[in-house]
């Protein structure tokens, strides 16, 4: 009887030399785990990971206080590392984005997760419930989000195992944050925005760091903010490369088994794409 050929075909796999899986291994970054396993992901990390409490400075906060805690994982690395600021998206800092930064410490980075909503509402920290999430996030202001993530840059930058270079990354609310932040900060070597809405005109045109975007195709409310993106990067000569993922929807980063599959090639391409351009931008030339 001749055996079904998927069979004779995962028999094949068997004789292929180790030497060879290493290699795969080596030269296609791992992307990050999804929502369901990131819990798993952080659990098996090999990599040194801490909560901190980042100094912002003194004065009227808005009754807020006066550090921000953050998540902060290291890579393993002989030689100093860039930062990168991994900013969360509309529910807080949640066991997934801190999935995210080890899988960037994976790559070489000091990956550092700050808490937004540190000293906001009646956990003072990210609460459990999402809507709670989605309801305190929403009444961020911007001067207060801008001063707390550069108290996470310098802190960053000032690590002993630092290169002084940084970075952001964000997601959803955290892409459009990271695109914002990328006007206010000039140190800035580098900013990712992941289905982030592109921020108003005046923030642009103040923009001097290389943007790199990544969307889902079918994610029209976002989608819809590009060209302005284009027009107003394109006008002041500055860096900004769109990257559009057919079938893709909106947090396909998270929801990786989502969009019939769409969602997971969109990882697979992004992710890659993103440490390349952090390690391009970040790493000390």
């Amino acid at each position: 009887m001749t055996r079904p050929a998927t069979v004779i075909t995962v028999l094949a796999l068997c004789f292929v030399p180790s030497w060879a899986w290493a290699a795969a291994i080596r030269d296609e970054p791992a992307i990050p785990a999804d929502a369901e396993s990131a819990v798993d992901r952080l659990n098996n990390s090999p990599r040194h990971g801490e909560w901190v409490d980042i100094v912002e400075g003194r004065g009227d906060h808005g009754g807020w206080n006066d550090s921000v805690r953050a998540w902060v994982s290291y890579p393993e690395r002989a030689t100093t590392a860039p930062v990168v600021i991994v900013i969360h998206e509309i529910f807080g800092l949640t066991d997934w984005i801190r999935a995210v930064a080890d899988q960037l410490a994976g790559a070489g980075f000091i990956a550092i997760a700050p808490d937004l909503l540190t000293g906001v509402g009646a956990a003072g920290e990210t609460p459990e419930d999402p809507q709670e999430a989605i309801k305190l996030v929403r009444g961020l202001r911007i001067e207060d989000v801008t001063r707390r993530l550069t108290a996470v840059a310098r802190y960053g930058s000032s690590l002993p195992a630092a290169n002084g270079r940084f970075g952001t990354v964000g997601f959803c609310w955290g892409g459009g944050t990271s695109f914002a932040f990328a006007g206010h900060d000039m140190d800035l070597s580098g900013a990712v925005v992941y289905y982030g809405r592109t921020p108003e005109a005046e923030i642009l045109g103040k923009i001097s760091a290389p943007v790199i975007g990544f969307y889902g195709g079918d994610d029209a409310r976002v989608n819809a903010t590009i060209p302005l993106a284009e027009s107003e990067m394109s006008r002041a000569e500055q860096s900004y490369t769109k990257n559009v993922f057919e079938g893709a929807g909106h947090g396909f980063l998270r929801q990786q088994s989502g969009r019939d599959g769409a969602n997971l090639d969109a990882t697979k391409a992004a992710w890659p794409a993103t440490v390349k351009f952090f390690k391009e931008h970040l790493e000390t030339e």
